[in-house]
């Protein structure tokens, strides 16, 4: 099914192949491969001389063909935000994925435990309950799943909250059959959000700081923490440079939008979207990619060519922009947007057209969401 899906998507797109990239029907999700390589590099030559691994976030990229070239780079595996990304990185032969979120609910835990028999596969645990009913669902399926403690550095969302729930839970882990303690994660996604280097810092190092209390205290009860999972795009070079981490989660780098090329230098956009300007009324002109096509969370998109106006509105399928006799646009002509976040852009396509030397070379699906798509919905 998941072939099948792959081969559809890749047909369907398959006419844009030989055109120009501002040929292509709008809106379209445009990969420059050779700056998204620029930057895999940039990442893989600044990983290699610190302490961290790269196991990169791919539910930005939701692309088989990406992760593979960021493990050929140096990558140890992928992290993934759902199950059913895990399967799909799984069944394209990534052997280490890594589900850095719990889950929940049945039908999910039993895909991923039947999926841990065709390759190694953890997630992250807060919960003794969850714990049980991973450990269930893995001995019913004759498998076994990696477990990560995750503990909460100060997002307020997943994770336990203090070092004795930390102990307790690894304690619980220990009796369950069928799953194995690798570690612990900590992600510090608030410290992303602070556009002052220099407090970005100062967070991140307390976030890992009480992680490093946990591995002491799981030490001393006598728990090897592996694995200490963690940081991203915003923190690559504080997490990564932390002894203490052993694997990092940067998946943005790969893409850089608005929001993220704000806050890490040394990276390049590779991802935008193409879109026409097919209304226009004075000095306002109006494109085809509003928010049902590009992600305008966290920073405003911008146009590649313009980047000094600022959109006044994104509707659901219009785009806004006020402009003066500076912009040469007129009704008809493409125009490239730099997503203001690149991972609530690529959810909402089925590929990207990937170009080289301005001309599309190849149409990479983009993984699909749920588990129809995947074909293994009650599996």
């Amino acid at each position: 099914m998941i072939k099948s899906l792959h081969d559809y998507v890749y047909n369907a797109y398959k006419p844009a192949i030989g055109k120009k990239r501002h040929e292509i029907v709008t809106p379209a999700l445009i990969l420059d491969l050779d700056v998204a390589k620029r930057n895999i590099k940039y990442m893989a030559d600044y990983l290699s001389k610190m302490p961290a691994d790269l196991k990169p976030h791919i539910k930005v990229q939701k692309c088989s063909e990406l992760a593979k070239m960021q493990i050929e780079a140096g990558a140890i595996g992928v992290c993934t935000a759902t199950v059913w990304e895990a399967i799909v990185m799984s069944r394209a032969g990534i052997e280490d994925v890594y589900i850095a979120n719990q889950i929940g609910g049945p039908a999910k835990i039993k895909a991923l435990a039947q999926e841990a028999k065709r390759g190694r596969l953890s997630l992250a645990v807060d919960n003794k309950q969850n714990a049980d009913d991973l450990s269930s669902a893995a001995k019913a399926a004759g498998s076994e799943l990696g477990v990560l403690i995750e503990v909460d550095v100060g997002m307020g969302r997943g994770g336990v909250r203090s070092v004795d729930e930390a102990e307790d839970l690894a304690q619980h882990l220990s009796k369950l059959p069928n799953l194995r303690f690798l570690g612990i994660q900590g992600y510090e996604g608030h410290c992303m959000l602070e556009p002052d280097h220099e407090l970005r810092v100062k967070k991140a190092k307390q976030a890992i700081d009480l992680l490093g209390e946990v591995i002491e205290r799981l030490a001393k009860a006598g728990f090897e923490c592996r694995i200490v999972s963690g940081g991203g795009t915003g923190t690559y070079n504080i997490t990564g440079a932390d002894p203490r981490i052993t694997e990092l989660q940067a998946g943005s780098y790969v893409f850089m939008d608005n929001f993220h090329g704000s806050l890490v230098p040394g990276f390049s956009r590779s991802l935008t979207v193409l879109s026409t300007v097919f209304i226009q009324h004075g000095n306002t002109i109006i494109m085809d990619a509003g928010r049902k096509s590009i992600g305008i969370d966290l920073a405003p998109p911008t146009m590649m060519e313009y980047p000094d106006y600022q959109a006044r509105f994104f509707a659901e399928e219009h785009a806004l922009f006020d402009v003066d006799e500076k912009c040469k646009l007129k009704l008809g002509d493409t125009v490239e947007l730099t997503p203001g976040y690149a991972p609530t852009t690529v959810n909402l396509y089925d590929a990207f057209h990937v170009v080289e030397d301005d001309v599309v070379v190849d149409i990479w699906p983009i993984i699909p969401r749920g588990p129809g798509h995947n074909g293994i919905l009650g599996g």
